[in-house]
């Protein structure tokens, strides 16, 4: 599959080509598209290196210029974070036969941090709900 995006910057010339574009802008487009191509060629990675375990792609953030991208995984370890990156031109190359780009995005990895967020706004719900009901102890004494 060989995705042309060469319209996805492109500027309208007359009234009917701007209501045919897209309703969101072209990053939003590619990043969505990059998080798609990855999440593919990881799972055929994974089963290749073992050592990767199960990845969950969380979301994909290219630069302005798309000249990088951040790929954001659920959970990364160190071991894991260095096994991605010696498989990186291999991800870069499925996005390089599958997406009509000028430069092929530059691949970083990081852990999601929304993941580590949620988790530990869990963690403090669940220490708010273990607390005792002191509030309504000493309401109920005046």
């Amino acid at each position: 599959m060989r995705v042309d995006t060469g319209d996805m910057g492109a500027r309208p010339h007359s009234r009917a080509s701007a209501s045919s574009r897209r309703s969101y802008p072209r990053k939003a487009r590619l990043s969505a598209l990059l998080r798609e191509i990855v999440a593919e060629e990881l799972e055929k990675v994974s089963d290749l290196d073992e050592s990767l375990g199960l990845l969950t792609v969380t979301a994909v953030e290219a630069d302005a210029d798309l000249g990088n991208a951040t790929v954001y995984l659920a959970s990364m370890s160190e071991e894991v974070a260095e096994r991605l990156e010696t498989h990186r031109g291999r991800l870069q190359g499925a996005i390089a036969r599958q997406v009509r780009l000028k430069r092929t995005p530059h691949l970083r990895f990081k852990a999601d941090p929304a993941i580590e967020s949620g988790l530990r706004i869990e963690q403090v719900l669940h220490q708010i709900k273990q607390q005792p009901q002191i509030k309504q102890e000493s309401g109920a004494g005046e």
